[in-house]
C-alpha cells in the first residue's frame, strides 16, 4: 500500500480530515525539543490547528539523541495520522511536523533552526531538566558539566536553549519564547531560573541578566492521554487512510493546554486555536491534580478492593461512579481557587473521560507509588476540608482504600511498586484487619504530616473506611 506523503494527501479517504493549509507555504517558526507521542498528539495538534492562520508556525522537531521519529516521519514529509481513542474514533493528519533533526548528529542545523524560532517548546520529562532536590540547576549533572565545557554540542535542554539564546544576543536578536510542556509544577519559571544560571555558570553575567530580563518562558500544563502505538492502532490508521502510516499517534477525544498569558500579540491566536491563555497555570494545576489525579487514585485503590481492573469498569459500577463525583463536587471543588477555570463543567469532563471504554487504564499502575502521590492528590485537601469545619470521610475512603492494598498485596506476595516498599511491607506485616492497623500506618512521616496523623476526626474517618470500605463508598 501507498505510503502517507504530501504527494499522496490526495488519496486520503474520507472522513479522514488532511491539513487546511498549504503545507508548501509554511515555514519553521517552533523549535520542539523531544518529539515523542505526547508531542504529537498534544503542541503539534495545536500547531496544525493555527498554522491555517499563521504560517509561519511550522515545527522543526529535534531529538536530542535517538534518530527512531525522524526515521519514521522524514520519509512521510513530516506527516502522520492522529486517532481519536473514543466510542466514535475519528482520525486526522497531522502537517504541523517540517522536519526533524537529530541533535546530536547535526548540531549546527538546530542552532540555525533555533535563530528562525518565534518558540521553543519542549517535552523531554522532569529529568530532562537537570534540576536539583531544591528544583533549581545541578551544575554538577554530567549533561551541565559537558554543556558548560562544550557549548556548542549540547546534550541537555537548558545548555542548547542557553546556547542559543546567547547566539541570538551576539546576533542582535530578540529572544524566542520558550514553552515548557513537561508536567513539571511552575515549570516554565523553573526553566527561567536553570537557563540564567546556567548562563553564569558560564561566566557570562550580562548574557544571564539579558535572558532574566528579556527571554519569556510561561509556565503550562497539558493533558491529554495518550496510549502508545500498537499494531491494532496502525491498522485501524490504515484502513482509515487507504495509506500506511510508519508511527501513527492516539489520544482520547479530550486535550487541555493551558499557557500562562506571557505571549504577546500571539496570545489570541492561541487561544482561537484551543489553548487556554491564563494569568496563573497554578491554580489549573492544582485542579487536576485534586479533581482528576485525586479521583483517579480513589477509584485505582476502591476499584480493585471491588475486583475492578480499569478506570472504565470501574466507572461502570454505579457504586464508585456516585462516590467519585460526589467527593468532586462536594469535598474537593470548594478547597479550589481557580476563577479561569469552570471547575463543574471541568468535572463533568473527567468524569467523561473516566467512563470512555476505548482507553485502557489499568487500575493496578495507577495505584503505583501511593506514598509519594497521596500527599498531593488527597491528603493536602483533606487538611484544608478539616480546617474549613467539614467532613473528611470520603476523602478518607480512598486513603483507607490504599492501606487495604499495601495490606492485600503484602498478603499475596505481590511486589509493590513504591519508593517506601519495604517499609510499607514491614508495616503490612504487622496488620490484622482490624482498626489497630490504621494508626500503624499514620506513623509513617513520610507520608503522612504528625499534625494530620494526630488528627482525631482523620483518624476516625480512615478507621471506619477501613473496616468497612463499601459502607464508606455510600456516604
Amino acid at each position: 500500500m501507498t505510503r502517507l506523503s504530501n504527494g499522496a494527501l490526495a488519496q486520503v479517504r474520507a472522513p479522514v480530515r488532511a491539513p487546511a493549509y498549504d503545507r508548501t507555504a509554511t515555514r519553521v517558526g517552533v523549535v520542539h525539543f523531544g518529539p515523542g507521542a505526547f508531542h504529537r498528539a498534544h503542541q503539534a495538534w495545536y500547531f496544525d490547528r493555527m498554522l491555517a492562520e499563521d504560517p509561519g508556525l511550522a515545527i522543526c522537531a529535534v531529538s536530542l539523541r535517538t534518530p527512531d521519529v525522524r526515521d519514521a516521519l522524514m520519509a512521510q514529509d513530516g506527516l502522520y495520522a492522529l486517532a481519536e481513542k473514543e466510542a466514535d474514533p475519528a482520525v486526522q493528519v497531522i502537517g504541523s511536523i517540517k522536519e526533524v533533526l537529530v541533535a546530536s548528529e547535526d548540531p549546527d542545523a538546530v542552532f540555525a533552526r533555533l535563530d528562525q524560532a518565534r518558540y521553543v517548546t519542549a517535552t523531554v520529562t522532569e529529568k530532562g531538566y537537570c534540576l536539583g532536590a531544591d528544583g533549581s540547576l545541578d551544575l554538577e549533572h554530567a549533561d551541565i558539566q559537558h554543556d558548560l565545557a562544550s557549548p556548542g554540542r549540547a546534550v541537555s535542554l537548558v545548555g542548547w536553549i542557553a546556547e542559543a539564546l546567547a547566539r541570538r544576543r551576539a546576533g542582535g536578536l530578540a529572544p524566542f519564547t520558550t514553552i515548557s510542556c513537561d508536567n513539571l509544577s511552575d515549570n516554565g519559571l523553573k526553566l527561567h531560573r536553570a537557563v540564567v544560571r546556567f548562563a553564569a555558570a558560564r561566566g557570562e553575567s550580562e548574557l544571564a541578566a539579558w535572558i532574566e530580563a528579556e527571554a519569556a518562558f510561561p509556565s503550562s500544563m497539558v493533558d491529554s492521554i495518550t496510549p502508545a502505538t500498537d499494531d491494532a492502532l496502525r491498522a485501524q490508521v490504515e484502513m482509515a487512510l487507504g495509506l500506511t502510516d510508519a508511527w501513527p499517534i492516539q489520544r482520547e477525544r479530550f486535550v487541555q493546554w493551558v499557557v500562562e498569558d506571557k505571549l504577546g500579540a500571539d496570545a489570541a491566536m492561541f487561544a482561537r486555536a484551543g489553548v487556554t491563555v491564563a494569568r496563573e497555570v497554578a491554580p489549573f494545576e492544582r485542579a487536576k491534580l485534586r479533581l482528576l489525579n485525586g479521583a483517579h487514585s480513589t477509584l485505582a485503590y476502591a476499584g480493585l478492593a471491588l475486583g475492578h481492573e480499569t478506570v472504565a469498569a470501574a466507572m461502570a459500577d454505579p457504586r464508585l461512579a456516585g462516590f467519585v463525583e460526589r467527593m468532586m463536587r462536594q469535598d474537593v471543588a470548594p478547597t479550589l481557587d481557580a476563577p479561569e477555570l469552570d471547575v463543574p463543567r471541568y468535572i463533568g469532563e473527567v468524569l467523561e473521560r473516566f467512563r470512555n471504554p476505548a482507553i485502557v487504564h489499568k487500575l493496578s499502575q495507577i495505584a503505583w507509588d501511593g506514598s509519594q502521590k497521596l500527599r498531593f492528590r488527597l491528603l493536602e485537601t483533606v487538611g484544608e476540608v478539616l480546617a474549613a469545619g467539614r467532613s473528611a470521610e470520603r476523602l478518607a475512603g480512598g486513603v483507607a482504600a490504599w492501606m487495604q492494598f499495601v495490606v492485600r498485596q503484602t498478603a499475596a506476595g505481590v511486589p509493590i511498586v513504591d519508593p517506601l516498599a519495604s517499609r510499607l511491607s514491614e508495616v503490612a506485616q504487622t496488620c490484622d484487619g482490624s482498626a489497630a492497623d490504621v494508626p500503624r500506618f499514620l506513623a509513617l512521616e513520610a507520608v503522612f504530616s504528625p499534625p494530620l496523623a494526630a488528627e482525631a476526626r482523620f483518624q476516625a474517618a480512615v478507621a471506619n473506611a477501613y473496616l468497612d470500605l463499601e459502607a464508606a463508598l455510600a456516604r
